[in-house]
């Protein structure tokens, strides 16, 4: 495969979107680094589950709300693997911040640390890396947030949008040195994030207000649609693809 050797680092990949994307870009031929944000033992499982499908791969663990964590996690990656060749940042949270009712800090401060920040301290980190081999791909994950104001969730809303924002600046600063900064917006995906709007009984109001607005037949995305789009996004098929992002919502944010 073109892509045997290279090094993928993949940040929450022990569920949801990371982990449907740990395994798509093991399937490409990457050697990937599986980083989960507090159990290293969740890392390895998928790691494990990688190497016995015949791929490559090891366990991880980071808090990306810490650059030296972060510094730590990409040294450690470049001295198990020898090299990196992608970023793929999916560690996220997403919580409820209605407004008027006194404020969750702790939420807010988890999704602007965790969302916006720790995607920019893994970028940051791994820079020197790309421009010393003349190369790189980073691929970001936003959301239709980013596009569409949700209501009771203005922070995530907010850090997606900016995690928007800085994959256009960084493509801007980074371009010239062979460096790629994409992103792509999922919309409803089903992962275990969401997992009580998609079963839980009080969110019923919810769930048919999307399913209403969605124009596809599927109102959440599978894991696996995104993790195509990613892989699609660290090859050389997008090389003329810098600062751009790919909304993959199920029509959610089209109209009406």
């Amino acid at each position: 495969m073109s892509n045997e050797g290279k090094v993928a680092l993949v940040t929450g990949g022990s569920q949801g979107i990371g982990e449907a994307t740990a395994r798509r870009l093991a399937r490409e031929g990457y050697r990937v680094a599986v980083v989960a944000s507090s159990s290293v033992a969740k890392a390895e499982a998928v790691a494990g589950a990688i190497k016995e499908a015949g791929g490559k791969a090891q366990g991880f663990v980071c808090d990306v709300r810490s650059g030296d964590a972060v510094r730590a996690l990409v040294g450690d990656v470049q001295s198990a693997f020898g090299r990196v060749d992608v970023l793929v940042n999916c560690a996220g949270v997403f919580k409820p911040t209605p407004a008027g009712e006194g404020g969750d800090d702790g939420a807010v401060d988890a999704m602007i640390d965790i969302n916006l920040k720790g995607t920019w301290q893994t970028i940051d980190a791994v820079v020197p890396l790309f421009k010393q081999a003349g190369q790189g791909r980073i691929v970001n994950i936003a959301s239709v947030a980013a596009f569409l104001g949700v209501g009771n969730y203005a922070i995530y809303c907010a850090t997606k949008a900016g995690i928007v924002m800085m994959t256009r600046a960084l493509a801007c600063e980074l371009g010239w040195h062979n460096i790629n900064v994409n992103c792509i917006a999922p919309g409803n995906t089903a992962t275990p994030m969401n997992e009580d709007i998609r079963n839980d009984a009080s969110m019923q109001a919810f769930r048919d207000a999307i399913a209403a607005r969605t124009p596809s037949p599927r109102t959440f995305s599978e894991p696996d649609d995104i993790a195509g789009a990613v892989a699609f996004l660290a090859s050389d098929a997008a090389r003329s693809m810098n600062g751009s992002c790919l909304l993959m919502d199920e029509g959610l944010s089209a109209g009406m």
